[in-house]
């Protein structure tokens, strides 16, 4: 358990290292809340956009690719936890989007591949919705 957390902030370090170089303000990471857990909050200073990262870090990939394991209810929950975030700093007006940043990693050879999805999953608009 403990190898697959310190594996985790890795991956979550490497993304965040890699959103800065592409001109993303990092806003949080690790917002957790009642709802779920969000890995990293970020603004897509280019495209205007508030970002929900779900980061997914694997030494293989023996159980599929990173990403796959983005199923339906991890969806939902990090959809209701940007909600709660979106309504907690009073952000409605922002266009948001949900990405997942898969990373690759051979710990003993120190080599690592990131592959960013945007809009990875969830098209519904979160500033639509009456409260």
């Amino acid at each position: 358990m403990y190898i697959k957390k310190e594996i985790g902030k890795i991956g979550e370090d490497l993304a965040t290292s890699y959103l800065i170089k592409e001109k993303y303000k990092i806003i949080q990471r690790n917002f957790i809340c009642r709802q779920g857990e969000i890995d990293i909050i970020a603004h897509d200073t280019i495209k205007k956009e508030l970002v929900f990262i779900e980061v997914k870090t694997r030494t293989n990939n023996k159980y599929g690719n990173p990403s796959e394991s983005v199923n339906e209810s991890k969806q939902k929950h990090i959809y209701k936890s940007a909600e709660y975030f979106v309504y907690k700093n009073r952000l409605e007006k922002m266009q948001i989007r949900f990405d997942i940043i898969e990373i690759n990693i051979n710990i003993l050879k120190k080599i690592y591949k990131i592959n960013h999805i945007d809009n990875a999953f969830i098209k519904t608009n979160i500033t639509s919705k009456k409260k």
